[in-house]
């Protein structure tokens, strides 16, 4: 598939956006990018960039700008005291730049990459505001998968985190779909050989459903990169989170702290289990792309494929992989 006949596809749903389809935002009359960051200097240093190069077997080389947890923390005035509450105290806990953030690497990605992938977390929760942004950036173009917070209305001033399952996903799933352009549960697009898979894990546990729209397409025999938002850990990538979540001291050992959390519940739920033990023996399996850790970190996952987490983008994080 060329780039032309990709774009056209793109409405229908997909795991990427196409460069060659992003506004151009240096020419928005709108912009108020703010340059004082560094003064004198481009626009384009305040973006923190890492690389990596997987040999996948494409058809021809393309390169991807991964990006994750922009965490857009937008409300209107007419909205209710709840969403008010959590634009103010939101943008403070993420900059209140992360808009700037987004449109630079938006804007980045346009002149140095062929597609951008997002895994999650664009919205810190649902605002009517934040909607109107991902319709913004987005159009009718897909950007990969959706995050835990794509799922929260009010976060902790009304959610009970016990109730994060199927079932609350549910109370929300329709309206999603209806603001993001590609299926929120499970996306599969091929691009030059390559089969990008896109998937709803964002509690830590995927489906029946999704283990077999899963193995159906390794049944079209494509290498594979699998995108979501909550990476599946290995021992050192879970390691690497909790120096940022909770191990402030000095590391004098490889001990692996205790599993919690969304690791937790991929060792403990059998079907998730089941499907990382598989994943790890399938060799069509070649990369997976991950966010929600707001760390960059890599590690390889089994013998066929390498994970690479890219941390936020709130702070003008980014990786891009260049696929040969």
């Amino acid at each position: 598939m060329d780039r032309r006949d990709f774009i056209k596809r793109m409405a229908s749903g997909g795991a990427l956006i196409a460069t060659s389809a992003l506004p151009v935002w240096a020419d928005d009359e709108e912009q108020t990018t703010d340059l004082d960051l560094f003064a004198r200097r481009g626009q384009y240093e305040r973006l923190s960039l890492c690389y990596a190069t997987v040999r996948i077997g494409a058809e021809k080389p393309f390169s991807v700008l991964h990006i994750s947890d922009t965490h857009l923390t937008a409300a209107y005035d007419s909205e209710d005291l709840k969403k008010l509450q959590l634009h103010e105290s939101r943008s403070v806990t993420f900059g209140g730049r992360q808009e700037e953030a987004f449109r630079d690497a938006l804007d980045w990605a346009r002149q140095h990459v062929d597609y951008v992938v997002h895994t999650g977390d664009l919205i810190d929760w649902q605002s009517r505001a934040n909607f109107d942004l991902v319709k913004r950036y987005m159009g009718e173009s897909a950007v990969g998968s959706v995050g835990n917070h794509e799922f929260s209305t009010d976060m902790w001033l009304s959610e009970p985190k016990e109730e994060h399952s199927e079932a609350y996903k549910d109370n929300t799933r329709a309206l999603l779909q209806e603001v993001y352009p590609f299926d929120v549960r499970f996306q599969s697009q091929v691009v030059h050989g390559v089969n990008f898979i896109t998937l709803d894990d964002v509690y830590g546990y995927v489906t029946k459903e999704q283990v077999a729209l899963f193995r159906r397409e390794v049944e079209r025999g494509l290498p594979i990169v699998l995108c979501m938002h909550v990476p599946f850990f290995t021992p050192d990538i879970w390691r690497a989170s909790m120096r940022l979540w909770r191990d402030k001291g000095p590391m004098n050992s490889g001990e692996v702290p205790e599993a919690t959390g969304d690791y937790r519940v991929q060792q403990d739920d059998p079907v998730t289990r089941d499907f990382i033990s598989y994943l790890k023996t399938e060799p069509l399996l070649r990369c997976i792309l991950a966010g929600h850790e707001h760390i960059s970190v890599e590690d390889q996952f089994s013998p066929y494929c390498r994970e690479y987490v890219v941390a936020g983008n709130f702070l003008y994080h980014g990786r891009e992989v260049i696929f040969l």
